[in-house]
């Protein structure tokens, strides 16, 4: 599964504004929430739940929060960023500006891991990293997704 298959122009958020780690969550969740036709609440509270377990700032600058709710009917995706880097208890201890947001009902954990996995492999490469920083909108973020993924 590749992630331009789950994200689209209008589940990125361009730019992604946010002063700490809670409101960055917060608004990509109502952000995917309003396209999954989920309540906000709900989903919110179960990505707060699953980073209250570990933080999912992955390093580099990148956090991919995400979790499973039966809010959503299917494994939905939104993404952003921040123009300026946000405090993320991130595992390298670098603040974030790449943030992928991840919500699947239970029977999709499949897809989830490897999603994720598909994540964490393109946003090891600085080129990649880079270009997305730098978009200043959803559909150049979207592009250079598209870009990456036929690498």
């Amino acid at each position: 599964m590749l992630l331009t298959e789950l994200l689209s122009p209008d589940r990125v958020v361009v730019p992604l504004l946010a002063g700490d780690r809670q409101s960055a969550i917060a608004a990509l969740t109502r952000h995917l929430a309003e396209r999954a036709g989920a309540r906000y609440e709900d989903v919110l509270s179960a990505v707060m739940e699953r980073e209250s377990v570990l933080s999912t700032g992955i390093g580099f600058g990148v956090a991919i929060p995400h979790a499973r709710s039966t809010a959503v009917r299917e494994l939905s995706m939104v993404a952003g960023v921040s123009p300026s880097a946000v405090a993320f208890d991130a595992i390298d201890g670098e603040p974030v500006r790449l943030f992928f947001l991840i919500v699947g009902p239970e029977a999709s954990s499949g897809q989830h891991v490897k999603i994720l996995s598909r994540i964490a492999r393109l946003v090891r490469r600085d080129s990649v990293r880079r270009q997305l920083c730098e978009a200043t909108t959803p559909d150049a973020f979207y592009n250079v997704l598209l870009d990456a993924e036929a690498r």
